[in-house]
């Protein structure tokens, strides 16, 4: 069953909103990246064996050029063993092996962290399962013209969920809802993990003082970033419930994840989270960087 925005009417608020209309990405050709911009596409895995051969066949039939990472958390069944074969086979694949179930939040802060030490110009953070449909990159890349990160939303004009269980929309409905009334951030899929991050803006927000470790991470790095000064912009994408193997997410997680807001929001309520910028370390090997967006400035709100 589809679950389109208007559902979700709950989520609107007064707050402005940057949100771009694109073509439909069913007509979209692979993308081309701007000037020699290096692109690095994430994928944290935990058991994702039936999925991560595909994906990465099909992310590089639309972004030719990029590099993907493969973050995996020591997969019972075998993920890590067929990203390796995948890296000996394809130049554009890398892999990063950890210990175990470390959590989603330190996977994707080890994901930006690679992509800064080695100096790409635009991150892609997508899930490994299908449900974040690689037809949607080339829309998400072209945002970035823009914004200094753009999300794949579910909560736009255009966007929706399919074949998604009840009790996960609610929770989905929930964090966003508490995020634009607490952290007061103009998006409205504060939750979702399909994003393009400007690599250059993520050096210089405070990545090292996160509270997260699982799925706030996707709030929390948002709202980070925000108050860094990044903007933001959105475009529609159909989340599909993954196409095999089975969900990560459980009560423990969610109820951990929504403490976890609620302190950022009270903390933000009362003016405790101010800006936290960082200044980039200076990377002698590093080119210009050929993709800062002009229009970025702090946040007038922060």
């Amino acid at each position: 069953m589809r679950t389109n925005f208007s559902w979700f009417k709950i989520l609107e608020s007064p707050i402005p909103m940057q949100e771009r209309r694109l073509t439909d990405a069913k007509n979209l050709t692979p993308a081309a990246l701007p000037g020699e911009s290096r692109l690095l596409v994430t994928l944290a895995t935990y058991n994702e064996r039936d999925n991560l051969a595909r994906l990465v066949a099909e992310i590089h039939s639309y972004l030719p050029r990029a590099d993907v990472l493969v973050i995996d958390d020591n997969s019972p069944d075998g993920t890590g063993a067929v990203a390796d074969q995948l890296a000996a086979a394809d130049r554009r694949v890398r892999v990063l092996h950890r210990p175990g179930k470390l959590g989603l939040g330190t996977a994707l802060q080890a994901a930006m962290a690679y992509a800064i030490e080695h100096d790409y110009d635009l991150m892609i953070n997508m899930d490994a399962d299908f449900s974040h449909p690689p037809r949607y990159l080339p829309a998400i890349l072209a945002g970035m013209d823009r914004y200094d990160i753009m999300i794949g939303s579910r909560y736009v004009r255009g966007g929706a969920t399919e074949n998604w269980p009840l009790p996960r929309r609610l929770i989905s409905c929930c964090v966003n809802l508490l995020v634009r009334t607490l952290l007061r951030m103009p998006v409205r899929d504060a939750s979702g993990a399909y994003r393009c991050y400007r690599v250059a803006r993520l050096r210089t927000t405070d990545l090292n003082n996160l509270l997260s470790r699982g799925y706030s991470f996707q709030q929390e790095i948002l709202f980070r970033c925000y108050k860094a000064g990044c903007t933001m912009g959105e475009t529609p994408i159909l989340f599909e419930n993954r196409r095999a193997g089975s969900s990560k997410v459980n009560a423990r997680e969610a109820i951990r994840s929504m403490s976890v807001l609620l302190w950022l929001g009270i903390r933000n309520f009362f003016g405790l989270e101010g800006p936290r910028y960082v200044e980039p370390k200076p990377n002698p090997n590093s080119k210009p960087n050929l993709t800062t967006n002009p229009n970025s400035k702090p946040n007038p709100q922060c």
